[in-house]
C-alpha cells in the first residue's frame, strides 16, 4: 500500500516538474516572438481534452495513477513538440 502511495507521489511530483518545463518553453517562445495564436488555441483545447479524459477515467473507475499517467503522457508530448520548434 505504501509503495502505491509513494509511486503516486513521485509521479505527481514529476508531472509538476514536467509541466513547469513546458510552461518555460512556451514563455520563452512568447518572449522571442515565436509563439502563434494557433499554439495558444492548441494549448487550451489540449487542456480541455485532458480534463475530459481524466473525468472519464475517474467515472469509469480508473485510479489516480491512471489519471496522473495520462496527464504526464500529454505533458511529455508537449515538451517534445515544443523543443523541436
Amino acid at each position: 500500500m505504501i509503495e502505491a502511495w509513494m509511486k503516486l507521489t513521485i509521479d505527481t511530483t514529476l508531472l509538476g516538474l514536467e509541466a513547469q518545463s513546458v510552461i518555460g518553453l512556451r514563455m520563452a517562445q512568447i518572449a522571442m516572438g515565436q509563439s502563434t495564436p494557433a499554439e495558444a488555441q492548441l494549448m487550451m483545447s489540449e487542456k480541455m481534452l485532458a480534463f475530459m479524459e481524466a473525468t472519464m477515467t475517474v467515472a469509469a473507475g480508473g485510479s489516480a495513477h491512471k489519471v496522473v499517467n495520462g496527464y504526464r503522457r500529454r505533458v511529455q508530448a508537449n515538451a517534445e513538440r515544443l523543443r523541436l520548434v
